[in-house]
């Protein structure tokens, strides 16, 4: 079984290994950008450092970046996002996803939330 941690701007990670997690929006970040209308995914193996910017969504509303407080390597992208960014707002735990990292050591979640930042 996965843990979810989440930062302050509502991204989520879940870690589904020691040094791999999944990222993706909360529904209240997706809910607060309006209509997803464009995801700007990194490709499989960049590789970032802590705070760097790995992602881009579009909406409606504004445009807001991805980062986290960790870096590492792209494993995986969603690539249905490509021709289906709604999914990030229709289903953003499941369908939704961006990507996942792999990070060269066991992923550090103190600078993580246990729950959902209040809104």
């Amino acid at each position: 079984m996965s843990e979810v941690f989440f930062t302050e701007e509502h991204d989520y990670i879940e870690v589904l290994a020691a040094n791999k997690a999944r990222v993706g929006l909360t529904a209240f970040a997706a809910e607060q950008l309006g209509d997803v209308v464009h995801v700007e995914l990194p490709e499989v193996d960049d590789e970032f450092d802590a705070d760097e910017e790995i992602a881009t969504v579009e909406s409606v509303k504004s445009v807001s970046e991805v980062a986290l407080p960790f870096g590492g390597k792209i494993v995986a992208i969603n690539e249905e996002l490509e021709d289906a960014p709604e999914l990030v707002n229709e289903d953003p735990r499941g369908k939704g996803w961006f990507f996942e990292i792999e990070t060269s050591e066991d992923i550090d979640t103190s600078a993580l939330l246990a729950e959902e930042p209040a809104e």
